[in-house]
């Protein structure tokens, strides 16, 4: 980043990104949980 920004706020920034990550990640494989579920479902029920 900028060298004039303080450290406390590059600090902040680094553990708000690490965790919009792993969310991001729970977010999508529950995204690719649900639409294979409703794929599996559209084959079994037709």
């Amino acid at each position: 980043m900028y060298n004039f920004v303080p450290m406390a706020k590059q600090k902040n920034d680094y553990t708000f990104w690490t965790k919009y990550k792993r969310f991001a990640g729970t977010e999508i494989m529950l995204y690719v949980i649900m639409i294979a579920g409703i794929i599996l479902g559209i084959i079994i029920f037709s």
